[in-house]
């Protein structure tokens, strides 16, 4: 397909690629406060590559539930293995974190635990509730793994409303079971729609390309997602985070991005962010509108 680059070991990065690098007051003091205090962000232990700009709004990422993941995701690069107890200290230390960077906009994200019974939704809530509480005027979007499906976890999530709860589709049909090992597409739907069902207000989920699917498997994905009553599209360029992790097929343009985007649109998204550089929490101040 001509929208297609090839990607092989002697290919460069196109240029739409690249990054600019993070500038801006607002960006150097939130850096020298996550320095200062020793705070963790997703922002920089996965080197996102919008960093400077989402700073400069006061939206940052934060994980909770550990470092260690009980999945192993080709795609991602948290550490994989058999995670530490739950510090149930962590809702707190996060939202006096959350108050101290004066974050306008808090993405909250997790590992998954399949390890707990309760997959960490309880933590989930409690964190969540301890954000408004030490930082009242901060809003939330909650990045929740799919809690296997089970829906008194998922209703967990519900019940203390976030402005947007978001699970990630990730990639196409065909591709689930090499991209997310232990996950199921039909099930990341089923969360979604469940979620809406349930009385979620605003809901989100975020698509790699570039990973082997199809110009059609793109759109088949938009619409299914979309039939899902999710509200919030975003799709970006999969990168990989290192050579242990699957490769990149192919580097998608800028213009089969706006392609892509302008399916979504068509189809009633409230908001969708289509271009290479987008990750799932880019612009999220904007989607609780």
């Amino acid at each position: 397909m001509e929208d297609l680059i090839q990607q092989d070991t002697a290919i460069q990065k196109p240029k739409w690629i690249r990054v600019k690098l993070p500038t801006g007051k607002n960006y150097r003091e939130l850096r020298h406060l996550v320095d200062k205090y020793k705070l963790n962000t997703i922002c920089q232990s996965g080197s996102c590559p919008n960093m400077g700009e989402c700073w400069g709004e006061g939206t940052a990422t934060f994980m909770i539930l550990g470092n260690i993941c009980t999945r192993s995701c080709g795609f991602c690069g948290v550490k994989t293995g058999k995670p530490l107890d739950v510090n149930w200290d962590e809702p707190e230390k996060v939202a006096r974190s959350i108050k101290l960077m004066k974050i306008k906009h808090a993405v909250l994200t997790s590992v998954d635990r399949d390890d707990l019974k309760d997959m960490g939704s309880i933590l989930w809530g409690e964190t969540v509730n301890a954000v408004r509480r030490i930082s009242p005027g901060t809003t939330m979007e909650t990045l929740i793994p799919d809690f296997q499906g089970i829906t008194k976890h998922l209703d967990r999530m519900v019940d203390v409303a976030p402005e947007v709860i978001s699970h990630n589709m990730e990639t196409v049909k065909r591709l689930t079971r090499e991209v997310r090992i232990q996950a199921k597409y039909e099930r990341s739907l089923e969360v979604l729609r469940y979620l809406k069902e349930a009385g979620q207000n605003r809901t989100k989920t975020g698509v790699m390309l570039g990973l082997g699917e199809t110009r059609d498997e793109v759109f088949q994905t938009i619409e299914d997602i979309r039939n899902a009553n999710v509200d919030v599209i975003t799709m970006g360029q999969y990168l990989q985070p290192t050579k242990k992790h699957l490769p990149v097929k192919s580097f998608i343009t800028p213009e089969q991005f706006d392609e892509y985007g302008d399916f979504a649109r068509s189809l009633g998204f409230r908001h969708v962010e289509s271009s290479p550089l987008v990750r799932s929490s880019y612009h999220a101040e904007k989607h609780i509108h």
